[in-house]
């Protein structure tokens, strides 16, 4: 399962935004941190704003696309 939530860094800890719905407790995870830069340039804020589904989806597209003017 992949899922993209927001969280907090607080006292040493993440604390998420949400609640981690069908999360079983002391599940391990895999972590990846991307810190918003309130001073940076449009595409840094826009960074993120799509599910990783749809990121993935996009990708192929575009790949299939590329295939397709190659031949």
């Amino acid at each position: 399962m992949t899922r993209t939530i927001e969280a907090v860094y607080e006292n040493g800890m993440l604390r998420p935004r949400e609640p981690l719905d069908g999360l079983p407790d002391k599940t391990h995870v895999r972590i990846t941190i991307h810190t918003r830069d309130s001073s940076g340039s449009r595409v840094v804020q826009c960074a993120g704003s799509i599910s990783d589904e749809d990121a993935e989806q996009m990708k192929q597209i575009i790949e299939r696309e590329f295939e397709r003017m190659a031949t």
